[in-house]
């Protein structure tokens, strides 16, 4: 992709209300050009080079990288602000400090706005959020994606509330956008107070380590309240919010790497909630084998495997594009595809926390399914999990509210949802992991499941207490007790038979198997009952 290079920059300022010296064509047209070279060029060269001096590249080479090439289209380039004292009537740049517009990734249109630190630090005020308003309400009515490259100083502070009202504006376009189009937030400079919570109200953020923070209150205001000293990354940096916070799903070392995988992102995405995800065809058979699976799973519960190189195995080509891969990695959340098909696949991860579900895990998968339901992304859910993660500090922080928000995504999704059970299936983790109960549509399991209540050793210690307690030789009673348990109750073809399971596949079929279901559910369509909107767990 090539960048676009800063031209030089025009040294004398363009007055538009001065009359034009000659009233042709050719005048007005070269007084147009200058016009556009000064909303173009920005401030000053110092200006260009202080946001170079600081690791970053300007707001209009971020767009070049984010855009197909020559396909942007900017308006309102020549707005300037009207605000008066502190010094502004004399500073009236063009475009206000940020640029807005339209182009296309991968031929499909896409809306953007970029804040120019160069122009105010990029603070927000009324024009500039009027820019803003106008871009997120094309993007709306365009029925397009919309892509927000944001390095801002946070409110203009000259302008007092009529910039506060103008991050209103932004949050309610959010907000009336959510589900219908999809939002993304790439940081790429600071965002503190209010600011922060545009981001948070998109579907996905993206962060670049060391160039871009996010913080409601920043380390001076912490240090003062609280007495903790801490850094602006250490607060608010891209590793503490994609692996603590889980604000932010993405983070990179570099913009470019970072645009790149926003672009790949929207491959997978529909330009809104109308629309199928894009097909893309490929040269993986559909009816190719998986023998490896054979082997990769441990048919013994206790011992842990990568969940990754099962995903890796069943997809197109190998491929996914894992969200929030450094939070809550008892749970994975990726995007892949099946057959040309783009799927949401959730997954447990035996290899962190043996696959439980927890807090972190419960809210990472809700916000998942969500995002996969609004936008017509089929569900597949491979299980391997032993139960919810005990404690007290669990319970305490509330659990019980929060697997709620992972129970409640399942069973309000309407797009075509499978289940495979590879392997451990236990107590109310099996349910919510999108069981035939809560409206999978299909389920499927390996011949290595166990779906029960809870492990056979938990179990026969509570069903044959006394007569354990009670035995010469309580271990060979309690050995004897779990084999009859795993008998009776936890044999492979126990849930097949009750209807449960639709089927107990060889694990070298499950790609061939997963494609048949989900192309037979194409088509599928649900109705929700007629609400203003369900309230969903806090």
């Amino acid at each position: 992709m090539t960048v676009l290079q800063e031209r030089p920059v025009c040294t004398v300022a363009i007055d538009p209300g001065t009359p034009p010296a000659a009233n042709d064509v050719q005048t007005r047209l070269a007084r147009l050009a200058a016009l556009r070279r000064q909303a173009h060029d920005g401030p000053t060269p110092a200006a260009t080079e202080a946001q170079r001096a600081k690791g970053k590249l300007t707001a209009r080479e971020r767009i070049a990288l984010l855009l197909d090439e020559d396909s942007f289209t900017e308006v309102e380039a020549l707005r300037r602000h009207r605000a008066q004292g502190f010094g502004l009537e004399s500073k009236k740049p063009y475009t206000d400090g940020v640029i807005t517009g339209w182009g296309t990734v991968h031929g499909r249109t896409v809306f953007v706005y970029a804040h120019d630190f160069r122009i105010f630090g990029g603070a927000l005020g009324e024009a500039h959020a009027q820019k803003i308003h106008k871009i997120m309400d094309m993007a709306l009515a365009a029925g397009a994606p919309l892509v927000s490259l944001n390095d801002g100083a946070g409110a203009r502070i000259q302008e007092g509330v009529t910039a506060l009202a103008g991050y209103g504006g932004i949050f309610q376009r959010n907000t009336r956008a959510s589900g219908v189009i999809p939002q993304i937030s790439v940081m790429l400079g600071p965002c503190a107070g209010g600011a922060a919570y545009s981001p948070a109200l998109t579907d996905f953020v993206f962060m670049v380590r060391d160039i871009a923070q996010m913080f409601i209150t920043g380390p001076d205001v912490v240090q003062a309240v609280t007495g903790e000293k801490i850094t602006q990354n250490g607060l608010g940096g891209a590793d503490v919010h994609s692996a603590v916070s889980g604000v932010s799903h993405f983070a990179y070392d570099d913009e470019q790497t970072c645009l790149e995988d926003v672009r790949y992102l929207l491959s997978f995405l529909p330009a809104n909630n109308r629309e199928l995800p894009p097909p893309t065809p490929g040269d993986d058979p559909a009816d190719r084998r998986n023998d490896p699976l054979r082997h990769l799973v441990p048919a013994d519960g206790n011992h842990p495997y990568d969940m990754r190189e099962v995903i890796e195995e069943i997809v197109d080509d190998g491929e996914y594009l894992e969200v929030q891969p450094g939070w809550a990695g008892n749970l994975l959340c990726l995007l892949a595809r099946l057959d040309g098909h783009v799927v949401g696949i959730v997954a447990n991860q035996p290899q962190y926390l043996a696959g439980v579900l927890d807090i972190n895990a419960s809210e990472k998968g809700a916000r998942f399914v969500q995002m996969c339901d609004a936008f017509n992304i089929p569900l597949v859910t491979l299980v391997d999990v032993p139960g919810f993660l005990p404690g007290v500090d669990q319970e305490h922080e509330g659990i019980i509210r929060h697997g709620a928000k992972l129970l409640y995504a399942y069973c309000n999704a309407t797009v075509p949802r499978i289940q495979l059970i590879l392997r451990k299936a236990y107590g109310g983790a099996y349910i919510v992991m999108d069981s035939r109960s809560i409206g999978a549509d299909l389920s499927y399991a390996w011949p290595t499941n166990e779906i029960a209540v809870m492990g056979a050793e938990g179990a026969a210690n509570v069903i044959f207490r006394r007569d354990i307690n009670a035995a010469e030789n309580p271990d060979a009673v309690r050995a004897q007790k779990i084999k009859e348990y795993k008998n009776e109750l936890m044999h492979p073809y126990y849930a097949a038979e009750r209807g449960l399971v639709d089927d107990v596949i060889d694990p070298a079929e499950t790609r061939p198997v997963l494609i048949r279901a989900l192309a037979m559910l194409r088509d599928k369509h649900a109705d929700l009952p007629t609400r203003k909107h369900g309230n969903q767990p806090a």
